[in-house]
């Protein structure tokens, strides 16, 4: 790796409906789906959708610490650490999710455990037969 940094920048375009029960829907638009929005993983989706909203909200000076932000959203510190780990995952890992094309192994507490920060060893860990963890 360089010692330049780049910044990436993901923007999730999600509808939000509320559902019987008070549960809240997130709706990824027709267009960027191939497979229709139940296809994808919800609970992956709103993950990301909160990491990504998150970091920004720290990267723009919102919120100057992991614990400041922690107790704005009245969330374990320790979680939002883990859950903005995913703004680190390589773009296609995230279109992936996004589109519903996510290998069946990738679930959100899988997602949680340490995985490599390197793009390209990412897309080799998530493709490995069911999920294996052996490249971590």
């Amino acid at each position: 790796m360089t010692g330049a940094a780049q910044m990436l920048t993901v923007r999730v375009p999600l509808a939000v409906r509320k559902q019987r029960g008070g549960r809240k829907l997130m709706i990824a638009p027709s267009s960027t789906t191939s497979r229709g929005s139940s296809a994808a993983d919800t609970t992956l989706v709103k993950a990301l959708a909160r990491a990504f909203r998150w970091r920004r909200m720290m990267e723009t000076g919102r919120y100057s610490t992991i614990d400041e932000l922690a107790a704005v959203e009245t969330i374990n510190s320790s979680y939002i650490s883990r859950l903005l780990r995913l703004t680190l995952l390589a773009p296609d890992i995230v279109e992936a999710i996004l589109d519903g094309r996510q290998p069946e192994g990738m679930t959100l507490p899988r997602l949680m455990e340490p995985f490599p920060v390197e793009w390209g060893q990412q897309s080799k860990a998530s493709s490995g037969p069911s999920g294996s963890r052996n490249s971590t």
